[in-house]
C-alpha cells in the first residue's frame, strides 16, 4: 500500500470533516471503493481516525466478498507495507480490523444493512458504481438528503461513479432514474493511480530503450497531453494513443 506523505494530514482532516458532518445529520456514509487496494486504504484511514478520537465510533461494513478476501492475503504479508502501517500494526492492532468493523460475505447480510436506520459506514465494490452490490447500497440511499457518498477513486467517463461525481440530478440504477438528493464528496488523495509525473518517471527508469510506448489509460484528453509529452522526453520511441479498436502487433 502506498501512501504519499504529503497528502495524509490534508486527506486526514476531510475524512473527519465528511464523517462527522454526516453523524450531525444521522446519515450514513456509502462508500464505493475497489476490493483491491482502496478498500483497505480506507479501513486503514478509518481505523487511524476511530482510534485517535477524531471520528465517532461508528459501525463499519466492508460488504463485498472479493474485498474480505483481499484484506485477509493483505494481512498475511505485512512485508508489503510501508513502515508507517507496519508499525501501526506492531504497536496497535491489525490495520484491518477493529471491534466496530464487520466484513460480510453473505447476500443475506447484506440485506440487512438497509434496514439500519443511524450512521453507519458501508464500504461496498466497486468503485466505480458499474457492478457489485454497492449499486443496492446506493439504490437505497442516494435519494435522503443525510446520506453521503463518498468517492475515493478515479471513474471513467459515463460510468455510475462519474455521474455521482458529476452530481447529477438523477441516475440510472438497475436501469430506474433516481434522484441524487445525498450528499457527495470526493476524496482523490486515496487514488492509487500513478499520476503523468509517476509513469513518466517509471519510464526513465528502465533500462531499455523503448521502440514504442502505447498509452491505454485514462482520460483521451489527458492520455494526448501525456503523449506529447513523453514524445519530447523520448524523442526514440514511438509514442502514441491507440483508437477504439484499434489493433497493434508487438514483436520482440
Amino acid at each position: 500500500m502506498r501512501e504519499r506523505r504529503r497528502d495524509t494530514a490534508q486527506c486526514d482532516q476531510r475524512l473527519c470533516g465528511i464523517v462527522n458532518r454526516a453523524v450531525d445529520r444521522g446519515g450514513k456514509i456509502i462508500v464505493p471503493a475497489f476490493a483491491v487496494g482502496r478498500t483497505q486504504q480506507i479501513v486503514y484511514s478509518l481505523h487511524r481516525l476511530t482510534e485517535s478520537g477524531r471520528v465517532s465510533v461508528l459501525p463499519m461494513f466492508v460488504d463485498s466478498p472479493l474485498s474480505v478476501d483481499v484484506t485477509a492475503i493483505f494481512r498475511r504479508h505485512p512485508e508489503c507495507f510501508n513502515e508507517t502501517i507496519f508499525k501501526f500494526m506492531r504497536e496497535v492492532e491489525n490495520p484491518f480490523g477493529m471491534a466496530n468493523l464487520t466484513y460480510i460475505r453473505d447476500v443475506e447480510e447484506s440485506k440487512k444493512l438497509n434496514d439500519l436506520h443511524q450512521p453507519v459506514i458501508i464500504i461496498s465494490a466497486s468503485g466505480m458504481c458499474e457492478a457489485g452490490r454497492i449499486r443496492h447500497h446506493l439504490k437505497n440511499n442516494i435519494t435522503d438528503e443525510r446520506n453521503t457518498v463518498l468517492m475515493v477513486g478515479y471513474c471513467a467517463e459515463h460510468t455510475l461513479g462519474a455521474r455521482i461525481i458529476a452530481r447529477d440530478r438523477s441516475v440510472n440504477i438497475f436501469g430506474e432514474p433516481y434522484p441524487l438528493r445525498a450528499h457527495v464528496e470526493v476524496i482523490e488523495a486515496f487514488s492509487g493511480n500513478a499520476d503523468k509525473s509517476d509513469l513518466e518517471a517509471w519510464i526513465g527508469r528502465l533500462e531499455v530503450d523503448l521502440r514504442s510506448i502505447l498509452l491505454v489509460y485514462g482520460e483521451e484528453e489527458h492520455a494526448l497531453a501525456l503523449a506529447e509529452r513523453l514524445r519530447v522526453r523520448f524523442p526514440s520511441s514511438d509514442v502514441s494513443v491507440p483508437d477504439y479498436k484499434d489493433s497493434v502487433e508487438l514483436s520482440l
